[in-house]
């Protein structure tokens, strides 16, 4: 118990203190860090990606980054591939990682080349460690898709269901298959995993990027000798994109009780509670404990235990899939729903922002005046106001452009039925 809330999760039969997991990448890649990240209280981790012998061969830089103004990284890009170190050093130190956290969620990352043959040699191994289950890394976008695997599977729907159901088949624990978001419909993936009997999927894994150029060797980032290459790119940049895919597969009418783990620019509470609300049982963090060290899960508990104290929700089952109801398609919206903006004279700091952008770009529904002093105001006007929010968005001070609903009078209607719809479906 937390705040007098229960954090704890069971996600799929993996039972853990707390929903934040580390995800499988370098924090998770030998038992040092997984103890720290244990200590400093992290419910759980994802191992990072095993593979075959011999292990894989890392190249040298493997990171960049995309900034905001103030130096803050905004996207993560990395190039650097599975585990290279060997096999039998792993399972030894999974082996003894969870004979000493018994209490956490420890799952296995791991990737072989697409045959059976492949996947029923490491599995058993990877059961007689103890771990809690094993993730399909079926999403690695750089280097492994070469060689068949990562993205080359998570790509082909046939593949994903191939190889779950070879781990079904070989592996007794829970499988989750982590999906790629380099394909056109997450959903597609999802229903695969599914039929190849996955008891659960993660996602987002990253997604393909080059975040910047050297202009004066013009060569990308991250640059090794005088070549780069495309890498996988997460961090909070992602946010709405993994967002978006989660809550696809949360209210799909083929998977909608498949338990869902949440990956993605999460690096606070209000992310992690964002991406429960759409669907997510667990959640995992990478780029934010590379940035800032394991020991913001301390915050991260704190935050989400306080906010659902304060809302009433005594578990974290209680708030999943809560936001699932209101999701839905365009079609289904109320055309005849209108809300204005409206300005606060008293918080506007007359930077005009919000003019500029209405005048220029928008709907030139926002007027300016000058008052004899020199001063400026900006004011809506109502009647041509669309409800954009556009104003408040670029409104540098919070709450100052709040956007009103207005009583219309006239009754929902959504666009499957709208008499302008060519298309529309008969009453």
């Amino acid at each position: 118990m937390v705040n007098g809330v229960d954090l704890s999760v069971n996600f799929a039969g993996i039972k853990a203190p707390n929903p934040f997991w580390l995800a499988s990448a370098p924090p998770t890649d030998k038992a040092y860090n997984v103890v720290r990240a244990f200590e400093a209280g992290w419910g759980g981790v994802v191992w990072k990606t095993l593979g075959e012998e011999p292990p894989a061969v890392n190249v040298s830089s493997r990171y960049s980054a995309h900034y905001g103004k103030n130096r803050e990284v905004i996207g993560f890009n990395n190039i650097e591939l599975i585990t290279d170190r060997s096999l039998e050093i792993n399972l030894k130190e999974i082996t003894q990682v969870k004979k000493d956290w018994p209490d956490r969620a420890l799952i296995v990352s791991i990737m072989v080349p697409c045959n059976e043959a492949a996947w029923a040699y490491i599995l058993p191994l990877v059961e007689a460690t103890g771990a809690d289950g094993i993730e399909l890394n079926l999403g690695c976008p750089h280097g492994m898709p070469e060689r068949g695997m990562g993205a080359a599977v998570g790509q082909n729907p046939d593949l994903i269901e191939k190889v779950t159901y070879w781990c079904k088949k070989h592996y007794s624990k829970p499988v989750i298959v982590k999906l790629t978001p380099n394909i056109t419909d997450i959903r597609v993936g999802a229903q695969a995993a599914l039929r190849g009997g996955a008891d659960a999927v993660s996602l987002i894994n990253t997604i393909n990027s080059i975040t910047s150029i050297d202009l004066d060797n013009m060569v990308a980032k991250p640059t090794v000798g005088h070549q780069s290459t495309h890498g996988g790119y997460c961090g909070s940049a992602v946010k709405p994109i993994a967002m978006n895919m989660v809550a696809e597969i949360a209210r799909d009418p083929a998977t909608p009780t498949l338990p869902i783990s949440g990956i993605g620019g999460i690096s606070t509470w209000r992310d992690a509670a964002e991406f429960i609300a759409l669907g997510a049982g667990s959640v995992q963090v990478c780029t934010a404990a590379m940035l800032n060290g394991f020991r913001i899960v301390e915050e991260m508990k704190d935050g989400l235990s306080r906010w659902m104290a304060e809302k009433g929700y005594d578990s974290i089952e209680a708030f999943s899939r809560k936001a699932i109801p209101q999701t839905t398609d365009w079609k289904h919206l109320d055309i005849n729903f209108k809300t204005i903006a409206k300005i606060d004279q008293d918080l506007c700091i007359e930077c005009g922002r919000c003019y500029i952008a209405c005048e220029d770009t928008s709907h030139q529904s926002i007027a300016k005046f000058t008052e004899q002093d020199g001063s400026r105001r900006y004011e809506v006007i109502e009647e041509e106001c669309v409800g954009c929010n556009l104003c408040q968005i670029t409104c540098p001070v919070e709450n100052c452009i709040t956007m009103v609903p207005q009583e219309t009078g006239q009754p929902f209607l959504a666009w499957d039925n709208d008499p302008r719809n060519p298309f529309r479906v008969a009453s």
